[in-house]
């Protein structure tokens, strides 16, 4: 080819003659139809290029060479014989393209080119898999894939590329169904890889899809796991197989209290309320969803639905609250609880302290004790024994029958110098309504007037037979000043503990009683707790009467902090919501939902209760007033006490000062300082206020100052009921005492003018005095009861006449009289009343 370039720079171009340069053609011309969807066709101009080409002959000259027709381009793709119309139609359609057209025709072929490949290696990889599940094989490494660059092709072959594309893109959806299908269900190692955009390089590596585990990493085939929905479903039939079928009724046990609302009962029934009122209206009650039924009628509802009913009280609650009876294999021995009675001032208290060789009673106003004190003393020989010391004031009955009630045995201190007394003869009441044995404690035997065989003779008055007379009765002569026979009141108490057997079961949940209660500047309510059952810890919830809480805190006699008290041991224990009353049960409860359901129910008991007594009581009072004609005055007293039995006490002491025409009114009785709400209720009640114990916070002092509110303090009890007393003295009305002066007779009835009638009188007995009351008798019956208004012994006025002298006299406002009348006269005198 070089030499030809050679020989033609030799040799000039030139023409012959007539010289005209022309070439050959070397594109033919034709048309095509084309055919489109829906019977639409189209004719297409097809041209078909023809490329010239030269090779050296033999000779060394340059010849053309024929050879068949070739695509432009690199890549060399040979025509078929038989070609299908729809491609040839195609292929000349293509001619008519612009160039922007046939450069998005080239675009699409590569795209077809790209997936056709990405669908023969899909085939292979789940071919390979399927044969490695079947006989699992380790998979060679593929062989890297070089990719040829992409050659130019004339556009009737890019036609032809372009349909078969087209036809492989149209048919990857059929080939490789049942292949997405089994893919579906491999692991995650498995899943085909996303397909290259077009504009991704073939050179580079296949980026991989998906989070990259350590199984996949490692090249571990990771079991198939079940999915969650796959669990979801399996629950749901299980739980459809338990529930019922429709049209399958469900008989339910319906527990129904007293009284309960329409809309409870439906919702315990798990009916419509609209039903439930329907069928009240069957019934013949009328009733809305939120007004309450009784027990009867929701029985019938119940019947009426076809469920089971079950009643219940609200009293309920409370049952199995302090448990079953403990097993004689679980019981252990206890120490006694021995409560000391007796008249007042007869040495309780100090044969106690005597006992525990402390000094309670210069802790006491006035020497007597106004509290119920628990306390545990440890015998010589380590035997333990619990005194109670009850206060012998006639005031506090309560708190002795109360020492009785969960005591074992009762000391009865009888004074060897006085005998017995008032409040013995109530101890002696006490202790045999309790069941309890009885030990009389002769005391002050020191004293010269001392005589032990009267006091053993005055109880036989009582039914109380000591032993040295024969009877069952233990009795001992102590001297709490000098410390005499004290060891033998010991023994007697152990003795007579020993013939009891005291048992209890420690490995329980604790019961027990208050014995007193207050409250505390900074530690709030104080309960002195005696257990009676069971082991009292810290952390328990318990229930103490109508108020519930945790034990926070608890200490001994002593003042010692405990972690736990066992039974018949008392100790002070904080922690409660509030203050309950002296003698209230406790309970060791598992939740606090239990408490607060009791209590709930306690406070609700007490306050209907309270409601009903009121109630019954205004009415009764009212008829009797109405009956009688009197008013009974009204004394409105505020009480607040260090401690409940205190309160107690003179609660009941100043009900036993009223009468019918004076009483009492308690407003409020609390445990606490006085505060400003008290100070509030009394002034709105026109009332005092009584401190025992306690004084009135300082925001309270001003609030009564301003108020013109009295608030009294007292520290003993009888000081408080003799101020009263005296209160509702002055609050009587005062007694009217008639004396009798004389009786005169009117003989004649004399009219004066600017005056009216006057009666002249002889006086038959007595005398009669001017300004003194006169009664008008006619015929035995008193016509009028007044005074004189004029008195006069001839035209002389006068003071008094006596028997046997007649005078004039004349009536204040009153001048119905005629001759035969007899007239009385007499002086009214006031006489103050005493309670």
């Amino acid at each position: 080819m070089t030499e030809a370039k050679e020989q033609d720079k030799k040799k000039p171009l030139s023409l012959s003659r007539p010289g005209t340069l022309e070439l050959k053609k070397t594109v033919t011309g034709g048309t095509v139809r084309q055919s489109f969807s829906h019977g639409r066709s189209k004719m297409v101009a097809v041209e078909v290029r023809k490329k010239r080409s030269y090779a050296q002959d033999a000779g060394g000259k340059m010849t053309k060479v024929e050879k068949p027709l070739e695509p432009v381009g690199e890549e060399k793709v040979e025509v078929e014989p038989e070609v299908p119309s729809e491609i040839v139609e195609e292929a000349q359609a293509a001619s008519s393209l612009t160039t922007d057209e046939k450069a998005t025709r080239a675009n699409a072929l590569k795209e077809a080119k790209i997936a056709a490949e990405e669908d023969a290696r899909l085939a292979e990889e789940l071919a390979a898999r399927k044969a490695f599940e079947t006989d699992p094989e380790p998979e060679p490494e593929p062989e890297p894939v070089v990719e040829a660059q992409p050659e130019v092709a004339s556009e009737p072959e890019k036609d032809k590329t372009a349909a078969k594309g087209a036809q492989s893109a149209r048919g990857r959806k059929d080939h490789t169904a049942e292949e997405e299908d089994s893919a579906r269900g491999r692991s995650r190692t498995a899943r085909p890889e996303p397909r290259h955009t077009p504009g991704a390089r073939r050179s580079e590596p296949r980026r991989r899809s998906g989070k990259l585990s350590i199984d996949e990493a490692l090249g571990v085939r990771e079991e198939r796991t079940r999915s969650l929905a796959s669990v979801r479903r399996a629950r749901e039939k299980q739980k459809q197989k338990f529930q019922p079928t429709e049209g399958q009724k469900i008989i339910r046990d319906v527990v129904v209290p007293e009284v309960i609302t329409v809309q409870e009962l439906g919702n315990r029934m798990a009916e419509r309320g609209v039903d439930v009122i329907k069928t009240l209206m069957k019934l013949g009650v009328m009733a809305t969803i939120n007004q309450t039924i009784d027990a009867d009628t929701a029985e019938l509802v119940v019947s009426e639905f076809g469920h089971n009913m079950k009643r219940v009280s609200d009293a309920d609650v409370e049952t199995e609250l302090t448990g079953a009876a403990d097993d004689e294999s679980t019981l252990q021995s206890r120490a006694p609880v021995v409560t000391v009675m007796g008249h007042v001032d007869h040495g309780k208290t100090s044969l106690l302290d005597a006992l525990r060789k402390t000094d309670v009673v210069s802790g006491e106003a006035g020497g007597i004790t106004q509290h119920i004190g628990a306390y545990q003393v440890t015998m010589s020989n380590d035997a333990k024994i619990t005194f109670i010391d009850t206060p012998g004031h006639a005031a506090f009955t309560e708190m002795r029958a109360r020492g009785a009630k969960f005591t074992d045995i009762v000391v009865l201190v009888v004074a060897a110098d006085d005998g017995i007394m008032p409040q013995t003869v109530e101890a002696i009441v006490h202790a045999k309504a309790a069941e309890v044995p009885i030990i009389v404690a002769i005391n002050k035997m020191d004293r010269p007037d001392a005589d032990a065989n009267r006091v053993r003779t005055e109880l036989l008055q009582h039914e109380l037979v000591v032993e040295e007379m024969g009877g069952e009765i233990l009795s001992v002569e102590v001297s709490a000043l000098e410390g005499t026979n004290l060891d033998k009141l010991e023994e007697t108490i152990l003795l007579q503990a020993e013939l009891l057997d005291l048992k209890a079961n420690p490995d329980r949940p604790a019961d027990g009683v208050v014995v007193e209660a207050r409250t505390e500047r900074g530690r709030g309510t104080v309960a002195t707790v005696l257990v009676q059952r069971g082991t009292l810890r810290i952390g328990d919830i318990f229930v103490a009467g109508s108020e519930w809480g945790r034990v926070r805190a608890m200490r001994d006699a002593h003042g010692i902090s405990v972690e736990e008290a066992v039974p018949s041991v008392p100790v002070e224990v904080l922690g409660l919501g509030g203050t309950p009353a002296a003698g209230d049960d406790v309970a060791v409860v598992d939740e606090e939902a239990r408490a607060r359901e009791v209590t709930e129910f306690r406070s609700r008991r007490s306050k209907d209760l309270i409601a009903t007594q009121s109630a019954r009581g205004t009415l009764e009072e009212m008829f009797e007033k109405i009956q009688k004609g009197t008013k009974v005055k009204n004394l409105p007293v505020v009480i607040k006490a260090d401690v409940h039995g205190s309160s107690e006490a003179i609660v009941s002491a100043l009900d036993q000062l009223s009468n019918d025409e004076v009483k009492v009114q308690v407003l409020h009785s609390g445990v606490g300082g006085v505060n400003e709400s008290d100070v509030i209720l009394a002034r709105a009640s026109g009332g005092l206020i009584i401190g025992f114990n306690v004084r009135a916070n300082p925001p309270a002092r001003e609030l009564a100052k301003t108020d013109n509110v009295e608030v009294r303090y007292y520290s003993i009890i009888y000081n408080v009921i003799d101020d009263l007393r005296q209160a509702l003295t002055g609050m009587l009305a005062p007694a009217i005492r008639e004396t009798f002066l004389g009786n005169a007779e009117i003989r004649e009835v004399f009219n004066i003018s600017k005056v009216g009638k006057i009666a002249g009188c002889m006086v038959n007995e007595g005398m009669v005095r001017r300004g003194s009351k006169v009664r008008l008798v006619r015929d035995s019956v008193v016509i009028h009861e007044g005074d004189l208004s004029q008195l006069k012994r001839f035209k002389d006025d006068a003071k008094e006449v006596k028997e046997g002298l007649d005078c004039g006299m004349a009536f204040a406002n009153y001048q119905d009289i005629q001759a035969g009348d007899v007239i009385e006269c007499f002086d009214v005198e006031e006489i103050a009343r005493e309670l």
